[in-house]
């Protein structure tokens, strides 16, 4: 079951957070201020932006990519997926419940 590392501008984190709980597309989000930089158009740019750590499984994976695509504001927003090495049992069965 992956994790999936998605950055967002604070002002857009709710929406994307919202859609992907409602649409179960993610069965919890983790939200951490940040401040990222990065080259853009030829210049370093410094942004305020929210890490948004999505739970998810890889039945839904490539929906969440997608919806993801969709809503967000940027032209090329970083989906990052990390596959879990171990993780506990009973927060797997809730993660697959919460997902269904």
């Amino acid at each position: 079951m992956p994790t999936v590392f998605i950055t967002v501008p604070p002002t857009a984190a709710t929406d994307v957070v919202e859609t992907l709980l409602e649409e179960r597309l993610a069965a919890c989000v983790n939200r951490i201020e940040t401040r990222s930089s990065y080259r853009w158009d030829g210049e370093v740019v410094h942004d305020e932006e929210e890490i948004l750590l999505v739970k998810t499984s890889d039945d839904a994976y490539d929906d969440l990519v997608a919806r993801v695509e969709e809503i967000h504001p940027y032209e090329v927003p970083c989906i990052e997926r990390f596959e879990e090495s171990h993780v506990l049992e009973s927060f797997a069965t809730w993660r697959a419940e919460a997902l269904e």
